[in-house]
């Protein structure tokens, strides 16, 4: 069973930078997919960044060029740095992990991020 803590998000003005960070515990991290979600109020949920294995990460178009994902095998973590911030990057944030070893995923419990105008 893999568990997945959030830390991070708030409230930030337009133009800000915010940065969130999630920890896996149990199973083996580098053998996981990982990345981060979002969703909005009446909105449905939307992919912020997803990395495989190896490679680079794949980012969604509203986030390309401002926000950047990282993984820490060492300490079990992932990160997403978020830059120039619009209001419309309000949202839940949830950290996504999937195991390729169970194909199972397991998300974060969510962090809210609120961008000011």
């Amino acid at each position: 069973q893999v568990q997945l803590v959030e830390s991070g998000g708030g409230l930030v003005q337009a133009g800000g930078s915010l940065g969130l960070s999630c920890t896996a515990s149990g199973g083996i991290f580098k053998s996981y997919s990982v990345g981060w979600y979002r969703r909005a109020p009446g909105k449905e949920r939307e992919l912020v960044a997803l990395a495989d294995l190896s490679g680079p990460p794949t980012y969604g178009d509203s986030v390309k060029g401002r926000f950047t994902m990282a993984r820490d095998n060492a300490k079990n973590s992932i990160y997403l740095q978020m830059d120039s911030l619009k209001p419309e990057d309000t949202a839940v944030y949830y950290c996504y992990v999937y195991s390729w070893s169970s194909t199972r995923e397991y998300w974060g419990q969510g962090t809210q991020v609120t961008v000011s105008s």
